[in-house]
């Protein structure tokens, strides 16, 4: 606990500790022990304790010894250390007399603890009081100092018996879950406790030595002494004993508690403060340190450094320095180190005031003599120092030159140490490498790195005390040179005084002699020098020496570290403003160097390997250079060079995409910084040229912000009066307004003039149009693209978006088209690719405001439309079919969904849909998205009626889709289930809802092509072929959409109509045979998909004729007989037949009675009972529909199909036709009874053609048909008879 928290509870404390004694002796002044005790009183009277003292002792001053009295001369000090007992010869007693009364030595601490502190405090205050009231009258000089004596003797005696008796009777706490059984016991336990509490209520109660009144502190300087001292002599030394005391007893109290820290319970109890003897132990000893260090300045004041001087040569040298022995020990183990640490924390305590506080002056004056006396004296080679040693010296060193001030000796005699020792690594091996591992690597870590060591803390901060274990000695040093460079008003005094000295140590030979670590150090000390020097001129000396070491022969980390190091120079003068082409130019040549050797297809695999690490540190510090920059107006450009064309080439995939990423990083920079002439600017907008010179000099620090926006106005008001000299003055006074110098007069780099900066800008675009964008070109085809490469790609998209002149000429007039078409629209590019570059520019609204109505945008909305669906169709070709949820496909997933979201925000897209009335937010997948677009194209080109927009539309609609088989043909190859799936399941959304379309003249071609290569290909014909399952199957649950389309274009087209009608019989006949089976069953038939596509719950006309053509191919193709022989399969199809029939509600008897006339037949000749079955069912079920749809009249259409039956079969299976009509006549006999007059006639005219009379058995079987036809019937047989 610190003494300022303590200060604050000192009151609460005395509430329960008085110092007035009264009501202690209120109740008894009997002594506390019995009278028997008292006869032997004289026996245990101790000797007296030892105590400071400065008394004259005769011989003292020549022989140098110390006082007889004191704790080293007694040995007291000696026994503390040696754990002995503190006073062997005293308290051997039973009783010992203390404060006049006298106790049991045993337990007189324990049993009245309170009371002994009590007379303890009582006795100080006397003391003080006695002080207080002393005056200087000589016949009272004798009483008055051995009455203090005494006083201050009783004190002392208490305190020696305090150590004696913690030494002898006290025992460690016993554990908290035993139970005392004895009230002694339980006082005993708790007397480390009281101890400590009382302890701090005797530091509160004499206070601080500092705070001492003036005339007692007077008592140090009293010249003249004889035997008789003053009071205030007595309280002085009174005060020393005990702060002396409180640290014995508690490290003696923490040696008997064997470690275990004591709490103090009532005082923490009562405050919530926590008191412990160790807590209280560190604050004594802090404050006793400081207040004699304070009073001995005070003392000393001037003169301070020569005592303290004298005293450490003594400890430097081991033997006294003069006549004069000072007594100090002669055996430090380290004599420099313990120097260094003394001088550092004198000189910080010499910054406080007399009151403590601390000052920004110092004051004590400095100590530098001495200081490089011994500084000289640790860098000695011949010593040897290791790193811990020297670390310590240079933290000292940084420490005195931030209090007293920076000294060019200093530096100069560390410089010296630190140029033969650049190789070392600096590292401690016992501290281990915590916040010593840290590498620069990139250059801007390197500069920040060189720049944390031009700032050094303050002394006091945590961070500065923290160095010794941060940081190594170097950076330390380097924290002290940038110190010395730092110091203002000095004209640039300090930069002369060691510039020499720094440059002398490097050479050629030097530079070759530099390791990787010795580099490094190199980089830091010359990036330090120019921050806080002249930058040109040591970023000139640092690259002269730089290209000292052989490009051949030096190592390629070693290589990148230099070149990082150079790149951290750029960086800086981007940082002052400074034109960096000239270290940028000599920079890009080593790297196109380099690259051209990384290209070369000699170059060993291991040397390539090698090479990667300067060449990957380039790219990092390239990338940071144009990260950093403000404007780009600072040569940049010159960095990028014709290495990279040749590095590209050359990178492995790896490689290639940090290399990609490189490109991202400039082209992203470059872009922000575009500045637009006052005039038109890149696309025809007007920039006004103050707008960027106010960014350019905000870019400036944020520190310059709130001053330009309250003079905005009159800025604005000057700059657009005049010319653009106007803005050098306005640069000018934003220098002067904010103390900053300005660079140039003239044209201040930092802040370029539009047309400087338009033209620098177009340089940087030139480079990267130059070395990278044809390298672009190459990959783009690629089948395992990068994913960086749709990045970079998108990339130079919108530089040509902003700066459409800078793009090269194979790319005019319309470059943001033709790169869109070579990255996003060319069908032979990678889906993966198409999808991740358009989804970057079409989240860019410029760059969409360009595709729906930019010059050269041309069709460009519907090209990336076309992407989208070829990107859709085609996303299985790059999936792995074993492992479709793998990364990749994941990432194609991913893209391929953010794309639908970004086509369907198209102008053009939501236009289309908001015309069909459609809304795509649900359909989120990129699969119904397309359903949903396509079918928004065809309702939308349905519901127009001028001519010129259904062409137009048309026109449209086929550059949406492309060459759409071309898309989907790689899945008739590989024959993928999803890619199959896929194709026939967007085809035939196309066929359906785009069949008025494509019925069109333009679009007709389309619509043949996906009936030939979809629907009835060569290969899928042939029956016997086993290859195609996975072809039928994808047809098979797409073909309604097919059918359904395909008959809606039949009935609209105008040219080709009978050619189509002829397909779709074509198709339906092929796959009705195909997914028949050869036995009848119902689930086979219910799923049918000819079957599902004509079916519908409410009738409509493009239904009807669906239907109308399946019918016409099941009459013609699977119900003629060949003969007699039943055509084959008859059952499974009569089983179809009736579940069209049934699933279906027509009414039309010419839709319903195409397929009667052959169901009779079947009824008439063949036997099986379940085609009889069948037929009759659906013999039924039309003639049922048929009646229905007329009324309770015969149908006319039913009837006419009826007598051309009996015609056609007349004379030849009589008997079976009557059998048929039987079966009819029991379903509806009105239907039969129409046909009575017909069948009559047909009969005598059979009997009449074979002349033979009456056919007995003919007529029988008429008449049981007749007997089936009520009244009608039984008129007939009437009739017959009389023939």
């Amino acid at each position: 606990m610190h003494m300022t928290a303590l200060k604050g509870v000192r009151e609460t404390w005395f509430l329960f500790h008085p110092v007035d004694m009264e009501d202690e002796f209120s109740q008894s002044l009997t002594p506390p022990v019995s009278p028997s005790v008292l006869d032997h009183y004289g026996e245990s009277a101790p000797s007296r304790p030892p105590c400071f003292t400065c008394a004259y002792e005769p011989g003292r001053e020549e022989t140098g010894r110390l006082s007889s009295n004191g704790y080293i001369s007694r040995g007291a000090l000696k026994r503390l250390l040696l754990k002995l007992d503190p006073a062997p010869a005293d308290f051997e007693g039973d009783t010992v007399d203390i404060f006049d009364f006298p106790w049991v030595t045993e337990t007189a601490l324990v049993e009245s603890t309170k009371l002994l502190f009590g007379l303890f405090r009582q006795k100080v205050l006397k003391l003080e009081t006695l002080v207080q009231s002393s005056s200087h009258d000589f016949g009272q000089a004798s009483g008055l100092h051995y009455e203090a004596e005494e006083l201050r003797q009783q004190c002392v005696l208490f305190l020696s018996y305090i150590k004696v008796f913690i030494y002898r009777f006290l025992e460690p706490s016993q554990s908290l879950d035993e139970v005392p059984v004895h009230p002694f016991k339980d006082a005993e336990a708790q007397l480390p406790s009281v101890l400590v509490e009382e302890l701090l209520s005797i530091t509160l109660l004499i206070g601080r030595i500092r705070n001492l009144p003036a005339n007692v502190q007077s008592a140090l300087t009293i010249q003249h002494q004889g035997k008789l001292f003053p009071p205030s002599w007595q309280l002085l030394h009174l005060h020393l004993d005990i702060h002396w005391s409180v640290l014995e007893i508690l490290h003696l109290l923490e040696q008997r508690m064997m470690g275990q820290v004591v709490y103090a319970h009532q005082f923490v109890n009562l405050t919530g403060e926590t008191l412990t003897n160790i807590s209280l132990f560190e604050d004594q000893v802090n404050n006793l340190l400081c207040d004699l260090i304070g009073l001995a300045m005070n003392k000393y004041n001037k003169s301070f450094w020569s005592y303290v001087n004298a005293l450490l040569q003594t400890v430097l040298k081991g033997t006294p320095s003069g006549d004069r022995d000072p007594g100090l020990p002669m055996h430090c183990k380290d004599p420099d180190g313990f120097t260094w640490w003394l001088l550092t924390h004198l000189a910080q305590i010499g910054m406080h005031n007399q009151n403590g506080t601390a000052q920004q002056e110092k004051q004590l004056e400095d100590n530098w003599s001495f200081v490089m006396a011994l500084l000289k004296s640790s860098c000695d080679p011949k010593k040897a120092a290791q790193e811990e040693q020297i670390r310590m010296v240079v933290h000292c060193c940084l420490s005195l030159s931030l209090m007293w001030g920076p000294n060019v000796s200093a530096v100069a005699t560390l410089w010296e140490y630190y140029s033969k020792n650049l190789n070392s690594s600096f590292t401690i091996p016992w501290l281990g490498v915590s916040g010593l591992g840290s590498i620069s690597r990139t250059p801007l870590c390197l500069l920040q790195q060189a720049k944390s060591c031009c700032s050094p803390a303050s002394v006091g901060s945590g961070s500065h005390t923290q160095l010794y274990r941060s940081t190594n000695s170097f950076h330390i040093f380097l924290r002290i040179l940038a110190h010395h460079l730092s110091q203002e008003h000095a004209g640039g005094a300090p930069w002369r005084q060691i510039k020499g000295r720094l440059y002398s140590k490097f050479h050629q030979r030097r530079m070759t002699e530099l390791s990787d670590t010795g580099l490094l150090h190199f980089l830091l000390l010359f990036l330090v020098l120019a921050q806080c020097a002249e930058l040109e001129d040591v970023a000139s000396r640092a690259c002269d020496l730089l290209a000292m070491l052989p490009a051949d022969s030096t190592p390629p980390a070693l290589r990148a570290l230099q070149w990082r190091g150079q790149l951290a120079l750029v960086l800086l003068y981007l940082e002052k403003g400074l034109d960096a082409g000239a270290l940028a130019e000599q920079l890009a040549a080593y790297f196109s160097q380099a690259a051209r050797e990384f290209y070369l297809k000699t170059t060993e695999p291991s040397r390539k390997l090698a090479l990667w690490a300067p060449l990957s540190s380039y790219l990092e510090g390239v990338s940071e250079v144009f990260e950093t920059s403000p404007n780009l107006t600072l040569s940049e450009e010159r960095l990028l060079n014709e290495g990279f064309g040749l590095l590209l080439p050359a990178c492995r995939q790896s490689e290639l995409s940090s290399a990609l990423g490189f490109l991202q990083t400039v082209l992203a920079q470059l872009r922000p910084c575009k500045v637009p002439c006052a005039s038109l600017g890149a696309r025809g907008t007007r920039v006004s040229p103050y707008r960027y010179w106010k960014r350019a000099v905000l870019s400036f620090g944020p520190w310059v912000r709130s001053w330009l926006e309250t003079a905005e106005c009159g800025l604005r008001d000057e700059f657009m009066a005049g010319t653009s000299v106007c803005l050098t003055r306005l640069t000018r006074r934003v220098h002067q307004r904010c103390g900053q110098p300005s660079h140039s007069v003239d044209s201040p780099s930092w802040v370029p003039l539009p047309s400087m900066a338009k033209e620098r800008h177009q340089a940087v675009a030139a480079a990267l149009w130059s070395h990278f964008f044809p390298f672009l070109c190459s990959m783009r085809l690629s089948q395992t693209p990068p994913p960086q490469l749709a990045d970079a790609a998108a990339g130079f998209t919108l530089l040509a978006l902003d700066m459409p002149g800078s793009a090269p000429q194979n790319l005019q007039p319309h470059p943001i088209q033709s790169i869109m078409q070579s990255f996003g629209w060319d069908e032979m590019l990678h889906p993966l690719l198409v999808t991740h570059y358009l989804n970057h520019l079409l989240q860019n609204g410029e760059l969409v405001s360009w595709v729906s109505s930019g010059p050269g945008s041309g069709s460009a909305q519907a090209l990336c439309v076309r992407a989208w669906i070829r990107c859709v169709l085609q996303q299985y070709l790059h999936k792995n079919q074993d492992a479709p949820d793998s990364r990749a496909g994941r990432n194609l997933d991913e893209q391929l969904a953010e794309l639908t979201r970004q086509v369907l925000r198209l102008p053009e897209v939501e236009s289309v849909l908001q015309r069909a009335g459609l809304h795509p937010a649900a359909a989120k997948d990129p699969k119904p998205a397309m359903a949903v677009f396509i079918k928004a194209v065809g309702r939308s080109y349905c519901e127009l009626q001028v001519l010129s927009e259904r062409s137009s539309a048309v026109s449209r609609a086929l550059e949406y889709v492309g060459d759409i088989l071309k898309y989907i043909k790689p899945y008739l190859l590989n024959k993928s289930r999803e890619g199959l799936q896929l194709a026939y399941w967007t085809v035939g959304c196309l066929v359906k809802h785009w069949s008025h379309l494509l019925a069109t003249s333009k679009a007709q071609q389309l619509l043949f092509r996906i009936v030939d290569v979809l629907l009835l290909p060569h290969a899928l014909l042939q029956q016997d072929s086993s290859a195609h399952t996975q072809m039928l199957s994808a047809l098979k649950e797409s073909l309604p959409l097919f059918l359904q389309g395909l008959s809606v274009a039949v009935s609209v087209s105008q040219s080709q109509g009978a050619y189509l009608k002829q397909q779709l019989h074509s198709v339906i006949s092929q796959y009705l045979s195909r997914f028949l089976p050869t036995t009848p069953s119902t689930g086979a038939v219910v799923n049918h998909p000819v079957l599902l596509a004509a079916c519908e719950s409410t009738p409509t006309p493009q239904g009807e004729r669906l239907r109308r053509s399946i019918l016409h191919v099941l009459r013609e193709n699977f119900l003629q007989f060949k003969g007699l022989a039943p055509p084959p399969r008859l059952a499974v199809v009569l089983s179809f037949l009736l579940e069209l029939l049934k699933r279906n509600s027509d009414r039309d008897p010419t839709l319903l009675t195409i397929p009667l006339p052959l169901v009779l037949r079947c009824l008439m000749l063949v036997n099986e009972p379940q085609v009889k079955r069948l037929s009759t069912e659906v013999t039924q079920l039309i003639v049922e529909r048929c009646t229905a749809a007329v009324g309770e009249q015969p149908c006319e259409h039913t009837t006419t199909l009826l007598r051309a039956f009996v015609e056609e079969n007349e004379g030849v299976y009589d008997q079976q036709v009557y059998n048929v009509l039987e079966v009819v006549a029991v379903l509806h006999p009105f239907t039969v009874t129409a046909l009575i007059p017909f069948l009559s006639l047909s009969l005598r005219k059979t009997e009449c053609k074979r002349g033979l009379g009456k056919n007995t058995s003919l007529r029988n079987g008429y008449r049981r048909l007749l007997a089936l036809l009520g009244d009608s019937g039984q008129a007939e047989m009437i009739s017959l008879e009389e023939d």
